[in-house]
């Protein structure tokens, strides 16, 4: 049985499949601080598109966009900014989350806004 952390890389391998055959160019994966982590940064033909993805076998105790909290958001958001800051792009930000359930995957563009 694979363990919590090869499960999400999987997730995460999967989401990152899923959107490079949706025309995004990956960037970078698990861009880490000791404050947060982003899953995926890739671009688009418009946008840097910050990417959580989230993996739940059943939503029997809330589906995976569910799990995406504002506390998680707020954790990506500071995450995003040291990010630009150090590697500065000329393209508005997006925060995506790709929410896996079994086997169904859902994109959800715009998932949340940074605050200004």
């Amino acid at each position: 049985m694979p363990s919590t952390r090869e499960r999400g890389l999987a997730a995460e391998s999967r989401a990152c499949a899923f959107l490079e055959a949706q025309g995004l160019r990956l960037l970078q994966r698990n861009y880490r601080l000791r404050s947060g982590e982003i899953d995926l940064i890739m671009r688009d033909a418009t946008h840097l598109v910050f990417i959580e993805v989230r993996y739940r076998s059943s939503n029997r105790y809330g589906g995976a966009l569910q799990s995406v909290d504002f506390r998680k958001q707020q954790r990506i958001m500071r995450t995003a900014r040291h990010f630009l800051l150090c590697n500065p792009y000329d393209l508005p930000v997006r925060f995506d989350v790709i929410a896996l359930e079994g086997q169904a995957i859902r994109w959800i563009q715009h998932a949340f806004e940074a605050e200004h």
